[in-house]
C-alpha cells in the first residue's frame, strides 16, 4: 500500500537561485530608476507644461481607446467563445496578433492602411477628408489596436468557462436573448470584465511604438507620456525620471489592483 504523497514546501537551493535571478530581472531596472529619481524636484517636473500637455492626451486617447475596445471587442469575444465557424484559429490569431507583434510593424501597418495612400485612408480621406495619420484619432486608432486583444483574450476565457446553465435557465424562464445577457451573462463574467478593461486601458495609456509610427509625435497633439519620456530623455533626463516614475506607479497599481483575476478567466 503507497503511503500519502508528501508534498515538498522548499525547493532545491539551485531552483531558489534562479528564481532569484529571474526576479530580478525585472526588480533591479526598477531601482536603478527609483535610485535616480529627484524627489526633492519630483513635483515641479510634473506640473510642467509639456507633462500636463502629454498626460492630458494619455488619459483622454486611453480611455476613448479602452471604450471603443469595449464597444467592439466584447461582441467578438462572444463570437470566438459561442460560435463555431471555419477559420476560426485564423481569426483568433489575427486578433491576439498584436500582443506578439512588434509595435512599430503595427504602426506600419495602419499607415498603409489608413493613410491618406492607404487601402482605406485615402478613399476615407476623398470623401470625407478625414486624416488619420499624425492625429489624436490616430493615437486613439494605435492604442486600440495594440490594447483591445487584452479585453477580447480575458472576456472569451470568461465566457468559456461560465455555466450556461444559468444562461439556459434564465431563457426558459422567458427571458429574451438580450435579458439574458444583459441580467445573467455580464454580471456573471464582470470581474473578468473589468480586469480586462483594466488591462486595456493600462496597456493604451503605455502604447509608444504603434503611435509614433502612426501618429507622430506632436506637443498636445499626439504626445503622450511614453513619447513625452522619450524626447524628454535627449535634453530633460529629470524630467523623463519623473514621468517614468508616474507610469510604472499606474501601472504596477493596476496589475496589484487585479491580482489574480485576468488569470482565472484564461
Amino acid at each position: 500500500m503507497t503511503g500519502p504523497v508528501r508534498r515538498t514546501t522548499r525547493p532545491p537551493a539551485l531552483v531558489l537561485v534562479l528564481a532569484a535571478l529571474g526576479l530580478a530581472v525585472f526588480v533591479v531596472p526598477l531601482l536603478g530608476l527609483i535610485a535616480r529619481v529627484p524627489w526633492s524636484r519630483l513635483p515641479e517636473l510634473l506640473a510642467g507644461d509639456v507633462v500636463g500637455d502629454a498626460l492630458r492626451l494619455s488619459l483622454l486617447t486611453s480611455i476613448a481607446a479602452t471604450v471603443i475596445s469595449a464597444l467592439i471587442g466584447v461582441p467578438l469575444a462572444w463570437v470566438l467563445a459561442r460560435m463555431e465557424f471555419r477559420g476560426k484559429s485564423l481569426v483568433r490569431g489575427l486578433v491576439l496578433l498584436p500582443l506578439v507583434l512588434p509595435p512599430v510593424v503595427g504602426g506600419a501597418a495602419l499607415l498603409f492602411a489608413l493613410g491618406r495612400r492607404g487601402i482605406v485612408g485615402g478613399p476615407l480621406n476623398d470623401l470625407t477628408g478625414i486624416v488619420l495619420p499624425f492625429s489624436t484619432g490616430g493615437v486613439v486608432l494605435a492604442a486600440t489596436f495594440v490594447a483591445m486583444p487584452f479585453l477580447v483574450i480575458t472576456v472569451e476565457g470568461a465566457l468559456r468557462n461560465l455555466d450556461a446553465r444559468f444562461e439556459g435557465a434564465a431563457a426558459t424562464l422567458g427571458a429574451s436573448r438580450w435579458r439574458v445577457l444583459f441580467r445573467v451573462t455580464l454580471p456573471m463574467i464582470l470581474p473578468s470584465l473589468a480586469a480586462g478593461l483594466a488591462l486595456t486601458w493600462a496597456r493604451a495609456l503605455g502604447e509608444f511604438g504603434a503611435t509614433i509610427t502612426f501618429a507622430g509625435n506632436l506637443q498636445s497633439r499626439t504626445q503622450t507620456l511614453p513619447l513625452a519620456v522619450f524626447v524628454a530623455l535627449e535634453n530633460d533626463r529629470d524630467t523623463a525620471i519623473a514621468l517614468s516614475l508616474l507610469m510604472v506607479v499606474v501601472s504596477l497599481g493596476v496589475l496589484i489592483g487585479l491580482r489574480d483575476r485576468w488569470w482565472r478567466s484564461w
